[in-house]
């Protein structure tokens, strides 16, 4: 009997189960996706250049070095031919969550993660988002926020503008709100590959973990377009707040004490993109305050020394300006375009210590620097054939002020030639 009575509730139970299911839609199903492009990228330099990745991803110029008899060793021309920029995305979503649409992305390429793992898989995005009516909440790694994806450089060259525009993909959480046409985004960001500079140069990612806070950002952009005039335009503007801790001891007159430093720095940046059918015209400006870990020249620099017993210091951020602007065609087969980028060290934010004069970055003494790089694209289906020239000219610094401002520099320059070939799926 007491199984008979087991198996009545069981059927009870599956029944008035599938009762209150009936009528209830089912769950969405799981999507996926897989996309990617095999890209292989032919170039020439006329002059050593400093880069990443056997001199894949261009910077700028390396300065002169002279051998024993005042011959520039980085006077010679190079070539080269790399398809470790071909990468593979993966897209995915499933059922709603708390009210929101669930998607996500896994992405990667064969750039590795510095010369010596080139050619092996690495990460670029990873990332899960919820999205309600108005609301979008960003979890993973992605693009730093002064990477705008609505308007970037659309180069054949894998810098994307670097260092004139920010480049750096970061772990992060990020929240963006839309009212009409207007979006408005928050982020906390740490950092990954991309990585701050110290007292000891690079040493991964302990400069900002050490400091106790994410880097933080705030970004707001308007966006309308006009369906019937074929017309888009975008406009928007945001900031970012930096602490790191440059060191954590120092050694001073033969000993080595505990330090607690700090070095602050608030960057800004503003940008707009204006489409219509024939053509795109992109412009950013970008104001940085000790901003090496988005792939540009800058650091930071003794103030003063706080402690002549532990040899504590102060410290001040290099500033920095940068301007970029991009126009191209928007033709179906051809497409013409022309990037141009400037930048200017403006100094330190405060005077620098007259004793110590020390200086802490990526490629410090670099007072300017300009870029102007044409290039032609043409696309027949997922197949497309590009070329491009990428004029770069960096004036290097001599005998700097107290405001690392120099009297002097010298121009150096590289004509990098390039062409590519992509495939996408």
């Amino acid at each position: 009997m007491g199984s008979l009575h087991l198996l009545s509730f069981a059927i009870i139970g599956l029944s008035l189960n599938l009762l209150a299911q009936e009528g209830t839609p089912a769950p969405k199903p799981y999507t996926q996706s897989v996309s990617g492009y095999v890209k292989n990228d032919m170039y020439k330099d006329t002059r050593e250049t400093v880069t990443a990745r056997d001199g894949h991803f261009l910077l700028w110029p390396a300065p002169v070095l002279l051998d024993s008899v005042g011959n520039d060793i980085n006077d010679i021309e190079s070539f080269n031919i790399l398809a470790i920029q071909s990468r593979i995305t993966y897209k995915f979503a499933g059922p709603d969550v708390l009210g929101a649409k669930v998607s996500g992305l896994i992405e990667g390429d064969f750039f590795g993660n510095s010369n010596a793992t080139i050619n092996s898989f690495r990460l670029r995005h990873a990332f899960a988002k919820l999205n309600w009516d108005k609301t979008e909440i960003l979890s993973g790694q992605f693009w730093h926020p002064f990477f705008v994806t609505s308007c970037f450089p659309g180069t054949i060259s894998f810098n994307t503008g670097a260092p004139f525009n920010s480049f750096a993909r970061n772990p992060q959480i990020r929240l963006t709100h839309t009212i009409d046409k207007i979006s408005i985004m928050v982020a906390a960001l740490s950092q990954v590959d991309n990585t701050s500079r110290g007292i000891g140069g690079t040493a991964g990612t302990s400069y900002l973990r050490n400091a106790e806070i994410p880097e933080l950002h705030a970004q707001i952009q308007f966006e309308t377009k006009n369906d019937s005039l074929k017309t888009a335009f975008v406009l928007g503007g945001g900031i970012g707040y930096k602490t790191i801790e440059p060191r954590v001891s120092s050694s001073y007159l033969g000993k080595v004490y505990k330090v607690e430093e700090k070095v602050t720095g608030l960057s800004a940046i503003v940008f707009s993109k204006i489409t219509t059918e024939p053509i795109t015209l992109k412009l950013h400006v970008r104001y940085g305050e000790n901003i090496p870990d988005i792939t540009a020249p800058g650091g930071f620099a003794v103030k003063e020394v706080i402690d002549t017993i532990t040899g504590e210091c102060a410290y001040t951020p290099l500033k920095s300006m940068s301007y970029w602007g991009e126009i191209h065609t928007n033709g179906k087969n051809w497409e013409f375009g022309v990037f141009g980028g400037m930048y200017t060290n403006t100094g330190t934010k405060e005077s620098m210590s007259s004793v110590t004069n020390s200086v802490h970055g990526l490629a410090t003494n670099i007072a300017a620097m300009y870029r102007i790089s044409p290039r032609v694209i043409y696309k027949i289906n997922k197949f497309s054939v590009g070329a491009e020239i990428e004029y770069t000219a960096a004036l290097y610094g001599k005998n700097y002020d107290a405001n690392y401002i120099p009297a002097t520099t010298s121009e150096i320059s590289n004509t990098r030639i390039l062409l590519s070939t992509i495939y996408a799926f």
